[in-house]
């Protein structure tokens, strides 16, 4: 293998299994590896990973802060879809995986690797997303895969390989972890082993970016405004934010009153049902507040014909064709239909929930003098005696046919 490898970036965490896949990658492929950690806001110290790669022999190291980019060019363009796959899920990991291809397939014209490398499963969408997001890229680029390579079938088998390569194994990783947690700046992810029954309720130890929403939220309601300009939230409280330091705070208000949990059945592309524990507080909430801006500034047809494409758009999106010409056209729809799509939402969060109480736009397509139920000049209700006739037409002939 060695004469086909020369140069692998590798997607690592920092973490005990993608430090066993970097020294894998090594002795395997005999091979030069550039390692690549993006900061997406998991929460997690990335130093360390610096110091792990290092003391593998690794000179090309990449530690790169994605979070504003990830936060503007990927969460919100979705979110201006009101983006939800299966009706529930907000997509927190799917979203995240064409950046981290797309910056690996960058690194990799950086540094003249001829190869990119993930720790994905053989069971999972993550392998498909990353992979479909390095073909669309480069085309030519050698994919590494080494779940479905390896002959490494246990955690036993990985300690083992770990320790005979000097690969530090921290205590609380030599026993079977609860479950597996993926996480980002929008949602934390937590699956497999105690989480895999779907009958048993999950625990609330596993949940770590909400607070309880019956026992520890707060017994009074708090109200924030949001502001969106073109279909982005800007402001929170009349305070402007970058992307990433909005949805910061979103999810610290999302946190403190338990909004955002998710106890999910999922289809996934590969073909297998799973079960998933989503925590996606800020995400809920500006999914919540767009949607009440969208309610006061979008045309109805302009509206419903976004609703219509969003399952496809959601679906696309969790089966990891973000660089689809497809996900590119409906792109271009939604943002055309978010032009308009400014002002300021009032929400209460309260207990769990993240519910519309106010919204107002320069926009507003919104009239009072339509809609009041007092006199007004501007509506002759005698108009929708034909507008209902004209709409009856063909009930009226299917029924006159049904009684020959």
């Amino acid at each position: 293998m060695s004469d086909k490898i020369k140069k692998v970036v590798l997607a690592y965490s920092g973490g005990l299994d993608t430090s066993i896949i970097l020294k894998w990658l090594q002795v395997t492929y005999n091979c030069e590896v550039v390692t690549f950690t993006a900061d997406l806001g998991q929460g997690e110290e990335l130093e360390p990973a610096r110091k792990k790669a290092e003391m593998l022999g690794i000179k090309d190291i990449f530690i790169e802060d994605l979070r504003e980019e990830f936060v503007k060019d990927y969460v919100f363009p979705m979110f201006r879809a009101n983006t939800v796959y299966e009706g529930q899920y907000l997509l927190g990991t799917s979203i995240a995986r064409p950046l981290i291809a797309k910056r690996q397939i960058e690194i990799a014209a950086e540094t003249g690797a001829d190869a990119v490398c993930h720790g994905a499963t053989g069971k999972g969408n993550d392998q498909v997303r990353f992979e479909l997001g390095y073909y669309a890229l480069n085309p030519g680029i050698k994919v590494i895969a080494p779940w479905r390579e390896w002959d490494l079938h246990s955690r036993t088998d990985l300690i083992n390989f770990a320790e005979q390569h000097q690969i530090p194994v921290p205590k609380d990783k030599r026993g079977e972890s609860p479950f597996s947690v993926d996480a980002n700046l929008l949602h934390t992810s937590s699956e497999g082993k105690a989480l895999e029954d779907p009958w048993v309720a999950a625990e609330e130890y596993v949940y770590a970016r909400t607070d309880d929403p019956v026992t520890q939220a707060p017994n009074e309601p708090e109200y924030i405004e949001v502001e969106f300009e073109k279909g982005d939230a800007v402001a929170i409280n009349g305070v402007s934010l970058s992307p990433a330091m909005l949805l910061t705070k979103l999810n610290e208000l999302g946190k403190k009153h338990g909004i955002g949990r998710l106890d999910l059945l999922e289809n996934r592309f590969v073909g297998m049902k799973s079960r998933g524990i989503y925590e996606t507080p800020g995400g809920t909430i500006l999914l919540a507040a767009h949607r009440g801006i969208e309610q006061i500034t979008l045309d109805k047809g302009a509206m419903h014909l976004k609703d219509e494409i969003m399952p496809k758009y959601a679906e696309v999106l969790y089966n990891g064709f973000w660089f689809s010409p497809e996900r590119e056209m409906m792109q271009a729809l939604i943002d055309k239909s978010q032009e308009f799509v400014a002002g300021t939402v009032r929400l209460m969060l309260y207990k769990g929930s993240a519910n519309v109480v106010g919204r107002k736009s320069p926009y507003s397509l919104y009239s009072m003098e339509h809609v009041t139920f007092e006199e007004d000049s501007v509506y002759d209700q005698k108009d929708a005696a034909g507008f209902i006739k004209l709409n009856a037409l063909r009930l009226k002939l299917l029924k006159r046919r049904g009684q020959h």
